[in-house]
């Protein structure tokens, strides 16, 4: 099914990067075209705090440059479970679009608020918890980020909207148990890889020289080479773009994770085993650090962790 551009939640945080990626050409002549083609896709960076993430999007708000919002409602309101969007799974949100070239200032995700919840793991009960958007939204969720359709362009992008940094606990606030305050990041889906790896969760557990882990642990997701790792505080300087839970479907003694959509370049990765609740003083053990080259549109694979001596 083809979506009108309103389906573009986050294309508003891709600002320079569709201008700077271009497009390819749509077959016509680029001098007389008005109008470039996008397609968006969602996907969720894994968390292992909740079993559910549920919005529901109702619309979006697309302010041009130069002219007046337009407001596109959806025809029905369409519910996402974000946690069904993880390694490399994703959900399209816009499809071959046509849309007016030019510059846009911002977007605005509007909601049904009544429809927000998650399935929160954490204290073992896992009970639907009530989610909800800050005062001070208008209605929504607005993405001041401005971002370029190129005329005669073809543009293929993918949002990762990182529920364990996005969904954060008010303390009590008394209005819901917790808040909806979107980390999002766009890429442009020609220029990402993902990597792949192992982690041999059974000789880590019973290795006396290790703090006990508390469950099977996350693979931590750093840019650049050589990065200290550190935990998930979203405040700190050089912290995680991502952690990735290591999972066993297969049953075997290796424990499987993927790490997707990330830009080419080079990657320091991290295990951890320990729980992480994106506070200051997390004091966490990691193992198996290694850089990683992503090359675009493949998947590198990562050392089996804990790394051979």
């Amino acid at each position: 099914m083809k979506y009108p551009v309103i389906k573009t939640l986050s294309i508003a945080t891709l600002a320079a990067a569709v201008a700077a990626c271009g497009g390819s050409g749509s077959g016509g002549s680029d001098s007389e075209a008005t109008t470039g083609t996008a397609s968006l896709s969602l996907t969720d960076a894994p968390t292992g705090e909740f079993s559910k993430v549920v919005i529901t999007f109702t619309g979006v708000i697309l302010k041009p440059a130069d002219g007046e919002a337009i407001e596109f409602p959806f025809d029905q309101p369409r519910e996402l479970d974000l946690l069904t969007l993880q390694n490399g799974e994703t959900a399209t949100l816009l499809d071959e679009v046509e849309v007016a070239a030019g510059e846009y200032s911002w977007i605005r995700l509007t909601l049904d608020e009544d429809n927000l919840y998650v399935v929160d793991d954490s204290d073992g009960s896992g009970g639907q918890k009530t989610l909800a958007v800050p005062s001070g939204a208008q209605t929504g969720l607005k993405l001041v980020s401005g971002f370029t359709v190129a005329a005669g362009g073809t543009h293929n992008f993918t949002i990762d909207f990182d529920a364990r940094k996005s969904i954060v606990n008010p303390q009590g606030n008394g209005v819901a148990d917790y808040f909806l305050k979107p980390a999002l990041r766009l890429v442009n889906n020609l220029e990402v890889g993902a990597i792949v790896g192992e982690v041999d969760y059974g000789s880590i557990n019973q290795d006396e020289n290790l703090t006990a882990c508390d469950y099977e642990g996350s693979v931590y997701v750093y840019e650049g080479t050589d990065v200290t790792p550190t935990d998930l505080n979203v405040n700190t300087e050089g912290g995680p773009l991502m952690s990735v839970p290591v999972n066993n479907e297969d049953q075997t003694g290796l424990y499987d994770y993927k790490a997707a959509f990330l830009p080419a370049g080079d990657y320091t990765l991290s295990y951890s085993c320990q729980h992480d609740d994106n506070e200051q003083d997390d004091t966490l053990e990691f193992l198996g650090t290694q850089t990683v080259t992503v090359v675009a549109s493949e998947e590198a694979t990562a050392q089996t962790i804990p790394l051979a001596e």
